[in-house]
């Protein structure tokens, strides 16, 4: 199951306490004091693993709870600190403060940490407190509490190449083509149900990774269909390959309608480049293709293609790998 929200509730661990111990010797009546250091309480971590693409781990559970520090004892022997609890993210994970809505963090490579909540500092024993005038202090700090916090975790998908379509405008099929990707593939609308995620491995293409989002629908942008709720995985895509099924109506209309629910999402998605593709062009007639082969949307050429029968990907997949290699 892909899950890409989750919110989760932290609590650092408890410093320990300081000890209030003094020397008990044989031969030594007035011994000082001895107490030792409570140990810091754990953090909790989170780190981010290029292994993971999902934040199904947390659905279930909610609350973490670091290890507390132990409290100091005589002797002079501080308390062990507690361990740190380290949770694993997919990259593209952002970290918000439920309260305000502050992103904290913004975990995008393999191996980037945060200390989303920092355990507590342990208490100095009385050790710490003995002057000329004081010589048996009877008193040790407290351990610091932990820091309790309430996070939101969201994770936004990093790929090279964005793909976005209609309902069955072909998508699932191409990065299964293009890709080790298997995604669900259906004759209905909204067989993708969440996004997908592949590395290229088309014939001597440079590797690239490539996502199919869920079709979106006009009026996805105010909530309509799937399309909202999957199209910030679409805003960290360096290109956006539009996809646009030649039996779904007017390609310039079908594109407009894709671009504005783009624009209306985030102004800053129609800024990324662009290519845009006719598919299946193994399901119409030589007339009608020929009419795409000559048609500019954009400004831009347009590219037929069928992923069943391969027409047009070899150009295709060569021009989204020189866009890749020079941005």
């Amino acid at each position: 199951m892909f899950i890409d929200h989750a919110k989760l509730f932290l609590y650092a661990g408890d410093g320990g306490n300081g000890c209030i111990a003094f020397r008990r010797e044989k031969y030594v009546p007035k011994g000082g004091p001895n107490g030792g250091d409570g140990g810091r309480g754990g953090s909790i971590i989170f780190k981010a693993n290029k292994q993971l693409h999902t934040l199904m781990d947390y659905k279930y559970k909610s609350h973490y709870k670091a290890q507390k520090g132990e409290h100091g004892k005589g002797g002079l022997k501080n308390g062990k600190d507690g361990e740190d609890l380290v949770l694993y993210v997919p990259c593209g994970t952002q970290i918000y403060l439920d309260e305000t809505g502050e992103l904290l963090a913004d975990l995008v490579n393999d191996g980037d940490e945060y200390i989303a909540a920092k355990g507590g500092k342990g208490g100095r024993g009385n050790t710490w407190f003995a002057t000329p005038t004081n010589r048996t202090p009877r008193y040790a700090e407290p351990g610091e509490k932990g820091e309790e916090k309430i996070i939101r975790l969201e994770l936004k998908l990093i790929a090279d190449v964005g793909l976005v379509g209609l309902p069955n405008a072909g998508k699932s099929t191409f990065i299964s083509i293009v890709s080790r990707a298997k995604p669900k593939i259906a004759d209905y609308p909204f067989t993708t149900l969440f996004p997908n995620i592949g590395i290229v491995n088309y014939k001597d293409i440079a590797a690239f990774s490539i996502a199919d989002i869920p079709g979106i629908i006009e009026g996805a942008s105010e909530g309509k269909g799937l399309g909202l709720e999957f199209l910030q995985h679409i805003e960290r895509t360096k290109i956006i390959l539009f996809l646009i099924d030649p039996f779904s109506g007017d390609p310039k209309k079908v594109f407009k309608v894709l671009l504005k629910e783009l624009k209306q999402y985030d102004e800053n998605l129609i800024k990324k480049p662009r290519l845009i593709a006719i598919t299946k062009s193994d399901a119409i007639d030589e007339e009608t293709k020929n009419t795409f082969k000559n048609l500019k949307i954009d400004k831009k050429k347009v590219f037929v293609i069928s992923a069943h029968s391969g027409e047009g990907m070899d150009e295709l997949m060569q021009r989204l790998s020189e866009l890749v290699i020079n941005i």
